[in-house]
Order: structure tokens, then C-alpha cells, then sequence
């Protein structure tokens, strides 16, 4: 996944804050590869640089929803800590704490607006 965002160098702060990391491989002054877990990692744009690789307009993820990222944790509390990490960090709420049966989630916006949720799934409630 990509996603543009305003300043680079504070976009990495925040989430290094947030306990990710960035794959040097693949991090410059343009792009910055952020490790979500083994399988899977977000890539971080300039806003010039993202312009490359599309016709249409950027949205600006401040006033427009372009699209919620979802990350799994691997227990419920850590649905809380990620979430109040982002918010020392400087994230905004997006939404309150979301608890059905089986799930939990709670998300955030980041510095430039891009919403992200967190949820924990309880596998007892996927095996019934």
C-alpha cells in the first residue's frame, strides 16, 4: 500500500513512535518503507512522489476519507497501547472504541489525516 503524506522525516518519527520500523532497502528521501510485520509493509510518499504514479488528484486525508488501513494486534491490550501511542505522538481520534463479540478496534488519524484502525480478533470467537 501507498500513501502520501506531507513531511516525510515526521511521518517516520511518528510511527517509529508508534513501535514500527522502516526497511532502509527501500527508504530515501522520497519513499520511506514502513514495516507492519513480516508479510506486509505500508509505503510512505512524498506527495510529489506519489503524483508519479497516478493521473488523479490526491485526496486531502484531512477533509476526505480515501480509505481506512487496518492493522492487527495479537491481543485486545494491545489495541489500547498502539492507539494511545499514536495519540502521545500526535495523532487524532478517528473513532471511539468499537467492542462486539470476538473484536475489538479503535482507530486514529495520523499527521496527515489518513485514518487507521486497530482490531483484535479473539480466535475463540473464530473458531466457533
Amino acid at each position: 500500500m501507498n500513501v502520501a503524506v506531507q513531511d516525510l522525516q515526521k511521518s517516520q518519527e511518528f510511527f517509529t513512535a508508534l513501535g514500527f520500523r522502516f526497511d532502509p532497502r527501500f527508504t530515501d528521501t522520497n519513499a520511506a518503507c514502513m514495516v507492519i510485520n513480516d508479510d506486509c509493509a505500508v509505503m510512505l510518499l512524498t506527495r510529489d512522489f506519489f503524483r508519479r504514479f497516478t493521473r488523479k488528484e490526491l485526496v486531502d486525508a484531512a477533509k476526505n476519507t480515501e480509505s481506512i488501513i487496518s492493522v492487527s494486534a495479537d491481543r485486545k491490550e494491545e489495541v489500547d497501547e498502539l492507539v494511545n501511542r499514536a495519540f502521545e505522538a500526535g495523532a487524532r481520534p478517528s473513532i471511539d472504541p468499537i467492542e462486539n463479540e470476538g473484536m475489538y478496534a479503535w482507530g486514529f488519524q495520523d499527521l496527515d489525516g489518513h485514518l487507521w484502525e486497530v482490531v483484535w480478533m479473539d480466535p475463540r470467537a473464530l473458531e466457533a
